[in-house]
């Protein structure tokens, strides 16, 4: 019965954005993980969007929150009530048909860490709760035909975290996730500008300077961006012009950490399935796989072939989105197979 009168949604519970495919429908929604509280009580003031605008422009008695941290849940209450906000958008309802959720998560979190994103699915009014990796769950998005017998590497750069994972017969092989990913770019910006400029900026603008001529190789010509901050040593308002190359200098060494830990997970690969991964190439996926030059870049230090997904933002939520006819595929093909083998 609920089979048949639920939704599956699959989320993509990210450090900069939540994101929901609803299955058979596709992306229904893409907002800031962002909460906005009342100082004390906790009270809900804004959720998402509305909630990203207010980010450092908040009076004392409101709280801004990005209730998850490194692709895991820092605030387990703020969490639960931004997932509830979320889904009453999606299915408003949904508290007459519980729906089941696929969520992906970084494959380094702890198991403490998992139970934390379960608990706060089931209290948002969850039926059934999956919690997938987020390489898996891209792969799945990225129409990869992670079921071959072959290998298949994907490198998915979230906001919080970037896994590395290779892939054969839906099933992980070898795979590595580290810390770094868009919020270590924008603060590898925030600490360049002031130190060189002496100038203290903010994560928007931050973010901003990386969307807008933020790079990994020289070759665009990206206009000078204007930056404005507050001086180091005076503490007044100030602004000046930054150009791409100083930006492509300040994202050198969170660039350099993802390009060594492709290296290391390409050196742990068997060499059946290395092979196939120089054949096939690196899938690229999640929002930071749109800086400028970074597949470039990442196919000259490794020697193999780059591409990027045809929707590398919304991967993840598609993919776990997808998971339940997934997994019926699968479970077809291994029937079969039992079948020819008996």
């Amino acid at each position: 019965m609920f089979g048949a009168t639920s939704s599956d949604l699959g989320i993509d519970l990210g450090t900069c954005n939540t994101i929901i495919c609803l299955r058979n429908k596709g992306i229904v929604l893409n907002e800031p993980s962002v909460v906005a509280v009342e100082r004390g009580t906790k009270k809900i003031i804004a959720v998402g969007s509305s909630a990203k605008r207010m980010l450092s422009k908040t009076p004392e008695g409101i709280l801004t929150i990005r209730p998850l941290r490194d692709g895991v849940i820092a605030d387990l209450d703020s969490t639960e009530k931004m997932i509830r906000y979320f889904i009453s958008r999606v299915l408003p309802r949904y508290r007459f048909t519980k729906p089941r959720m696929v969520i992906g998560i970084p494959s380094s979190i702890t198991e403490v860490e998992r139970r934390a994103v379960e608990e706060s699915a089931y209290k948002a009014g969850a039926r059934d709760v999956v919690v997938i990796e987020e390489s898996l769950a891209a792969a799945i998005g990225a129409d990869i035909p992670i079921y071959e017998p072959a290998g298949h590497m994907i490198c998915d750069i979230g906001g919080g975290t970037t896994e590395i994972s290779v892939i054969s017969l839906s099933g992980m092989v070898v795979t590595d996730s580290i810390r770094v990913g868009g919020d270590a770019f924008d603060t590898a910006i925030m600490k360049y500008v002031k130190n060189v400029h002496n100038l203290i900026i903010g994560q928007p603008m931050a973010e901003h300077l990386k969307m807008e001529i933020g790079n990994a190789t020289p070759g665009e010509n990206l206009a000078d961006v204007e930056v404005k901050g507050t001086n180091a040593a005076n503490g007044l308002p100030q602004r000046f012009k930054i150009d791409a190359n100083q930006i492509r200098e300040a994202l050198r060494d969170p660039i350099a950490e993802i390009v060594e830990n492709v290296k290391i997970t390409l050196g742990k690969t068997p060499p059946e399935l290395a092979a196939d991964i120089v054949e096939r190439g690196i899938v690229m996926t999640g929002g930071g796989a749109l800086l400028r030059g970074l597949d470039r870049y990442l196919a000259n230090e490794t020697g193999v072939p780059v591409f990027i997904a045809d929707d590398p933002l919304n991967c993840v939520a598609l993919g776990a989105g997808k998971y339940y006819d997934f997994m019926k595929g699968v479970d077809s093909s291994k029937t079969a197979y039992d079948r020819l083998n008996r």
